[in-house]
């Protein structure tokens, strides 16, 4: 069976990848392929790859404090799209007030800066239906 796809992306300005690339690794290491966009890359370059490279889910790394619009705006690109099916998670530096609102805009889940990657990677399991590695499968 072949991995599950998944999108990373750092939109609009912010230019700090770190977490991103922290992100991508350890979903990689769980078993699924892992596209990174890079930095900086506008909403509707996202939503293009995602459909391009038929990813099950498209996460953003936003540390910029611009987490609201650009989870909007991508998930309404995503839409424009014809990929509304493909949902979208944000990471990143979100205060606990915004959690809410990032669902109400169209979020299908949330990582604030320091959740665990564990659990970050058994929710983007859970959201994509992506089997057990079999290296996870031992633990």
């Amino acid at each position: 069976m072949a991995p599950v796809r998944v999108l990373v992306a750092k939109p609009g300005l912010d230019g700090h990848d770190r977490g991103a690339k922290l992100v991508a690794r350890a979903l990689r290491d769980a078993g699924f392929e892992v596209v990174f966009t890079g930095i900086r890359r506008r909403v509707d370059d996202i939503a293009a790859t995602a459909v391009q490279e038929d990813v099950a889910l498209v996460g953003l790394s936003i540390l910029s404090g611009a987490h609201l619009a650009l989870t909007r705006r991508t998930v309404e690109a995503l839409s424009a799209a014809g990929a509304d099916d493909i949902p979208v998670v944000v990471g990143g530096t979100i205060p606990a007030g915004d959690v809410d609102r990032l669902y109400e805009a169209g979020a299908a889940a949330v990582f604030p800066t320091g959740t665990a990657l564990n659990t970050l990677v058994a929710d983007i399991r859970a959201l994509t239906g992506a089997p057990e590695s079999p290296s996870n499968a031992k633990e």
